[in-house]
């Protein structure tokens, strides 16, 4: 009979948590023109970055759950990590939601990153065709963070983040604060974030855009702006691109970027872009995609992608481009 309730006990416990192994494969051919000639290379991360990782939950009753998630980037060209001596670079958190929200506490995502920036393009803010990404500059992840990600109330939601300070440096013990707001109802999505960061390399910044769905057809129009970082970023710009989808598996996507320095030194640049996927099956999908962005004074910008170190312009306001297939794998 003990052992009996004892089984029981075990089955419920299995019933009510799991523990899912995940990833992300991306790997791509790149060749880029960074103004004094053609470069190829193999390239990971160019759309969405190279990862493996482990996410829990666990029912602890009334509607709520246990939750964490330990992510690893790395590169599918050599196997190496993508930040030296750091296992879990890109999330390692644990959190509790329910019909109230989520609470998550750890290093985690920027919520202006991810999925936030990508639903601002036709591009997905990746690889070398989005100006968006190329031309903008946000704070990916974020360590020793406090996280609140609200419900779906009528179609709005909001996200706010206060990383904390590592106990090292003086100050009221934030390192910053991220902040999103979204809408979306049917076929219309207007979204809004900004973020301010403190300490070295202190970066403010707004992203915020509309798209709107029209059959197969999708618009988007963005605009971006901030000042900081290091070396020093001080510009804003907008971003208009559609996605056509001819079928259910092929999608195609054209866009245009712009950005305006506001440093006073008129090293403005601008980039067209076109990308195309393919979903070859659920998990497997194809994509190609090029770009030309123009430099314009002393403006050093080049095409990048999601976890790509783009090539270093061949000198001051030279023009880059390049093209790139890659295939994306996910488990």
């Amino acid at each position: 009979m003990f052992c009996a309730a004892l089984a029981l006990h075990a089955m419920c416990a299995d019933a009510q948590s799991s523990v899912t192994l995940y990833g992300t494969l991306d790997t791509s051919i790149e060749v880029t023109n960074p103004g004094a000639g053609w470069v190829a290379r193999m390239d990971s991360g160019a759309y969405r970055g190279s990862r493996w990782g482990m996410r829990g939950a666990e029912d602890i009753g009334g509607g709520n759950r246990l939750l964490f998630d330990l992510e690893s980037g790395f590169s599918s060209a050599d196997g190496t990590l993508a930040v030296a001596d750091t296992l879990f670079n890109r999330q390692a958190w644990i959190g509790v939601d329910g019909a109230w929200g989520t609470v998550r506490a750890g290093r985690q995502y920027s919520p202006i990153y991810i999925p936030f920036k990508g639903g601002l393009d036709a591009f997905g803010a990746g690889t070398i065709a989005s100006g968006l990404d190329n031309l903008s500059k946000i704070t990916p992840y974020e360590s020793n963070a406090i996280t609140y990600l609200s419900p779906d109330f009528h179609g709005f939601s909001t996200t706010l983040m206060f990383p904390l300070r590592d106990g090292t440096t003086d100050g009221n013990g934030l390192a910053g604060a991220i902040e999103t707001f979204d809408y979306h109802r049917g076929p219309l999505r207007v979204s809004y974030a900004h973020q301010q960061t403190h300490g070295d390399g202190a970066l403010r910044a707004n992203l915020g855009g509309v798209s709107y769905v029209y059959g197969p057809v999708t618009g988007y129009l963005s605009f971006f702006n901030g000042d900081g970082g290091t070396p020093r970023y001080h510009s804003d710009g907008a971003s208009i691109s559609a996605r056509y989808a001819l079928s259910a598996r092929f999608r195609a996507s054209l866009g245009y970027t712009y950005l305006r320095d506001r440093s006073g030194g008129d090293n403005d640049a601008d980039q067209f872009g076109a990308a195309c996927e393919y979903d070859m099956s659920k998990t497997l999908l194809l994509y190609a995609s090029a770009g030309w962005l123009r430099n314009h004074g002393e403006a050093t910008f080049t095409l990048r992608g999601v976890n790509v170190v783009g090539l270093t312009p061949s000198y001051a306001g030279a023009p880059v481009r390049g093209v790139q297939i890659g295939m994306l794998e996910r488990f």
